[in-house]
């Protein structure tokens, strides 16, 4: 929901490291922000959240980083957008799961199914319909891809996951809170859908 606006914050505030850290490569910093959401996923499934936490925060920065890099040297590529969406999905799949698999909990493994599941059909409704606006080039875009606005974006996802690391004990509740948003995403994107297509 925010993601448009907070994009130009992030840019700005990033914009002396992006500078000093032009000459190398964007995807190297890609690369390390999902090698540090592997290191957050096993420390969560160990139980230890402090230090998930923390290198989800080193997650999300170069996650920011990254594309600040790419549109600072006008090194941005289809290929960089794409594997940063890939390594996205996968550290957004793997942090609920090392959550629920760590806790061995049933009420916490249906949940995680649910949110997941959901993840599964949001990711469809707006990549399909990034697709179309694509092809229609009804839309412009300062990322990769166009993406096509919901209640929940990347600002949103970041502050539940933040909540999971922080109120693990409160994973049930915090999970079926994010396939409500997750849902209602689905929701707004088929509503657009049927008004405008």
């Amino acid at each position: 929901m925010f993601d448009e606006y907070l994009r130009r914050i992030k840019d700005v505030l990033l914009r002396p490291l992006s500078s000093a850290a032009s000459g190398i490569h964007p995807t190297v910093f890609t690369a390390a922000g999902l090698a540090a959401g592997l290191v957050c996923s096993f420390f969560l499934y160990r139980g230890d959240y402090g230090a998930g936490l923390i290198f989800w925060a080193v997650n999300r920065f170069l996650d920011g980083l990254d594309g600040a890099v790419a549109r600072e040297a006008g090194t941005s590529s289809d290929l960089g957008g794409y594997t940063d969406i890939i390594f996205d999905f996968t550290v957004y799949a793997l942090i609920p799961f090392a959550l629920a698999a760590g806790e061995k909990s049933y009420s916490l493994m249906l949940m995680l199914s649910v949110m997941l599941g959901l993840f599964y059909v949001n990711a469809a409704s707006w990549m399909y319909l990034s697709a179309i606006l694509e092809k229609r080039k009804t839309a412009a875009s300062d990322t990769a891809v166009v993406m096509p606005a919901g209640l929940a974006g990347g600002f949103e996802t970041a502050v539940v996951y933040t909540l999971f690391m922080i109120f693990p004990e409160k994973l049930v509740i915090l999970f079926a809170l994010m396939s409500v948003l997750t849902g209602v995403n689905i929701i707004q994107r088929l509503i657009w859908a049927v008004r405008n297509l």
